[in-house]
Parts: C-alpha cells; structure tokens; sequence
C-alpha cells in the first residue's frame, strides 16, 4: 500500500489532507539534487578523503612495493571512494524524489523521510522567524525558528534541519531552487499571520504538529550569505 492509500480523497502529494476552505497554495518545491549531495551528504569532503588517502598509500607503497603495486593500491581506494559517491548520489536522488515541501498562505507544511515518511505541519503563527542562506547556484536553505516549547527531534528533520542546532532543531527548506523568490512569498505570508496575531491572541495556541506512518520577528527574512 502506498502512503496516499491512508489520505482523504483529493488530497495533494505532501500534505496531511485536503486544504481548508479559503487556504490557498503559495509554493510547492523540492531540494536540489546538486544541493543535497554537495551541503546535506559533503561528497566533495568524501572525495576529497579518498583522493588523499589513496595518494598517502601509493607513496608508502611505491617505497616499499614499488610504482606497480602503487597503482593497484590507489586505484582500488579511489573505485572505493566512487562507489561511496554513487551511493551518496542515489540517496541523495531519494531526498530529493520523497520531499516535498508547501507554503500556504497559512502554514508551512514539510513532508519529509525516504522509508517512514512524516509530515510536519507548521502553522506560521507559530514560527518566530526565518533566514535565508543563498548560494551561488541561486538556490538556498531558509531555516524556521519555532517557539522554544515547540520541539522535534533533531535526527527526524535531518538533512530537513539547520546543521548544529541539535538542543534546539530548526526544520529547513534545504536547497530549494530559486530561493529569494522563495523567500520573497514567505516573508510577506508570515508578516500577515503575525498581524492577524496581534488582532487574535487565542491563535497562538495552535501548535506544531508531525504525522506519518512512523507514528514575532515573524516576517523577517534575511540573507545570510552566498556560497
């Protein structure tokens, strides 16, 4: 049975069910490939140890073995090292295929996981605020601050996870294509949940939720910098 056996009708890929009436889709994307293996996995770091460990064992081999033994040395390490790349590459292939992420004009909805699959429903009332990390391809990662009572475990977001904040996660948009205007969409949506907020203070109240079969600066959106 496939995950959308367990969902209402007309229910679009990634969200937890049908759309309320009045909320209304902003954007719906995906991370990069290319973002995923190079900033979630570091194939460049891996190839990067292959190619120095493959070198440091062909010079000791060269002085004890002699050039031949060199070679079969440093070329078994490196076929080593592109198998490992081929496997980051296909999982990466699989993050970016499962994940789908969704702006509504009302939350923000990340629907993540390869083998259990869950979906994090994040109402923008809830979320404090939000950066943008561009990158030199114009993609980038727009990391979400939640209410300190709002938390959800670090290993279950990742890579959908700010790197390093593990006491306090942070779910992610990683890589997504086209991120300032990503952005653009998001900063204006949560500004005006945060106005409706301030007119209707029993919202805050409505929390964070996760599903899936395993189980205010808001507004505020600044570039941190571009690689």
């Amino acid at each position: 049975m496939s995950e959308s056996d367990f969902l209402p009708e007309g229910t679009l890929r990634g969200l937890p069910g049908p759309l309320p009436p009045g909320e209304r889709i902003l954007w719906r994307g995906a991370p990069t490939l290319s973002g995923v293996l190079l900033r979630a996995f570091h194939a460049r770091l891996v190839m990067a140890w292959f190619a120095g460990t493959a070198t440091m064992l062909a010079v000791g081999a060269t002085a004890t073995a002699g050039p031949a033994r060199a070679l079969t040395v440093a070329g078994t390490t490196l076929l080593i090292g592109l198998l490992a790349l081929g496997l980051l590459t296909f999982l990466a292939w699989l993050v970016h295929r499962t994940t789908v992420y969704t702006l509504t004009d009302r939350r923000m909805v990340l629907h993540v996981g390869i083998a259990l699959p869950i979906t994090l429903n994040l109402p923008l009332a809830r979320i404090e605020s939000a950066d943008l990390r561009l990158f030199s391809d114009g993609s980038g990662d727009i990391p979400l601050l939640l209410p300190p009572g709002e938390r959800v475990a670090y290993l279950h977001l990742w890579p959908h996870a700010r790197p390093w904040r593990v006491s306090r996660p942070e779910p992610m948009l990683r890589s997504v294509p086209d991120a300032r205007s990503v952005a653009a969409l998001l900063a204006p949506a949560l500004a005006a949940q945060a106005g409706g907020l301030a007119k209707d203070p029993a919202r805050t109240g409505e929390p964070a939720t996760v599903t899936g079969r395993a189980s205010a600066t808001s507004g505020g959106l600044a570039a941190a910098g571009a690689r």
